[in-house]
């Protein structure tokens, strides 16, 4: 796998805070971890756990890491008054095909889930990425390979 294969799964590009678009290019490669967050506002494990991410985040960015929100939020309301709260990128809440197929390929079934994949090949590392930054909140194992 290497970097076509974050394109066929994100997308050319996600959205950052400002609705522009990123490259996925941009944030995948040697070195780099992405997580996938599947979340949203309606569920109370999301918002109780969101906020652990994003302080986790800002201390493992410059590492590596990136995360990809992908709301399971119901409209588009909820998701932008959700992603203010969020530091990193997301899918573009139109894309609700692409939601689906993430969820279909990594087995989501339940939220808050973090997959966590090798920026450079697509390898999944873990998709327990919540038990990750519990048990290492200052990523010191980090890429957890």
């Amino acid at each position: 796998m290497s970097g076509g294969f974050f394109e066929e799964l994100l997308g050319q590009s996600v959205v950052d805070k400002d609705k522009k678009n990123v490259p996925t290019s941009s944030f995948t490669g040697d070195g780099q971890v992405v997580g996938i967050y599947f979340s949203a506002h309606w569920c109370p494990p999301c918002r109780g756990f969101t906020p652990a991410l994003a302080e986790f985040y800002k201390k493992m960015k410059s590492k590596g890491l990136e995360i990809v929100f992908v709301s399971s939020d119901r409209d588009e309301d909820s998701f932008n008054g959700y992603y203010e709260t969020m530091p990193w990128l997301a899918v573009s809440f139109a894309d609700r095909g692409r939601k689906q197929q993430l969820c279909d390929k990594f087995g989501v079934t339940g939220i808050p889930t973090l997959v966590l994949l090798d920026g450079k090949t697509g390898e999944m590392i873990t998709k327990d990425g919540r038990g990750v930054v519990q048990t290492d909140p200052n990523g010191d194992k980090f890429p957890w390979k």
